[in-house]
């Protein structure tokens, strides 16, 4: 029996899916994901960090699921109302696959899915960055169409070293 992948958008968390996303992200942090952490939060910090997500009207989650458990997951954020002059462009946040979940296609099919989103609202460009130390999720986005447009040399700070990041931009 194949694997089942799916995408779906959140707008609500069940305590199983919270635990879920804790838990995939929580592998994700200690693998090395870069999306701001450097270890995994306390529980009720890290919960409080996701339940806070789904409120922020700006944000928009989707999570994907393998079998049926959340293994990763992006985030689509809309530029506040008083920024007019960037309302055209949104920022992907938080894009992150569990080791447990990676080799099944849910990367690509999240940030498919973001994509489709940030079109169904009208953005004409998305933007994201990320770590140097990311380079499977920079071949990715290069092979989705990303352009890498810059890179700040000092991007986080990780292991009390300063660890290069690119940004990257997609014209929808």
């Amino acid at each position: 029996m194949a694997d089942q992948l799916a995408v779906e958008k959140i707008s609500k968390l069940s305590k199983r899916a919270l635990s879920e996303l804790c838990d995939a992200a929580s592998e994700a942090i200690l693998d090395g994901a870069g999306f701001g952490w450097l270890r995994p939060p306390p529980a009720q910090d890290f919960e409080r960090y996701w339940r806070g997500v789904v409120l922020v009207p700006e944000r928009t989650l989707l999570v994907g699921r393998l079998d049926g458990v959340i293994g990763g997951s992006v985030q689509l954020v809309s530029p506040p109302p008083q920024k007019e002059a960037w309302a055209f462009a949104c920022l992907i946040d938080t894009h992150f696959v569990a080791p447990s979940a990676r080799g099944h296609g849910m990367a690509r099919a999240l940030l498919e899915s973001v994509e489709e989103e940030a079109r169904a609202e009208g953005f004409k460009v998305m933007n994201l960055s990320v770590r140097d130390t990311q380079s499977a999720a920079m071949k990715l986005y290069q092979a989705l169409g990303f352009e890498r447009w810059g890179t700040h040399p000092k991007y986080a700070l990780v292991n009390g070293k300063t660890v290069s990041g690119h940004y990257y931009c997609k014209e929808l």
